[in-house]
């Protein structure tokens, strides 16, 4: 397993799902759990420009604590390396955002969001 620090990336579509589900990074499908006690994912976001720029919040419902959303990149081509930025629901309820992050979504199957960490394999 690799961890990563934070980011954001290309085209995705995120859908809410609960329990374990099956992704390919390769096949520009992956599942993000939150693997976190208490945090609340409230967005996730993408940049196909080192972070200048970022997609809207590809969510459109919270991801809670033991939850996952499956990722799935609609374009059959494009760079392998992404930038990926999360958003988590703070304590007065606005959105704090993760610093950026690199992560190889043609090998990630999974990414795990952790309380200080995040890993994929």
């Amino acid at each position: 397993m690799k961890a990563i620090s934070f980011g954001s990336a290309a085209a995705l579509f995120l859908l809410l799902t609960s329990g374990a589900l099956a992704g390919t990074g390769a096949d520009g499908v992956f599942t993000i759990y939150n693997d976190t006690e208490n945090n609340v994912v409230s967005g996730f976001y993408t940049s196909e420009d080192n972070g200048d720029s970022w997609s809207a919040n590809w969510l459109s419902i919270q991801v809670r604590p033991g939850e996952a959303a499956e990722a799935r990149f609609h374009a059959n081509t494009g760079p392998c390396e992404q930038v990926l930025q999360v958003g988590w629901v703070g304590e007065d309820g606005s959105e704090v955002l993760d610093e950026p992050i690199s992560i190889d979504i043609c090998e990630a199957s999974n990414v795990y969001l952790e309380d200080n960490d995040i890993s994929y394999d």
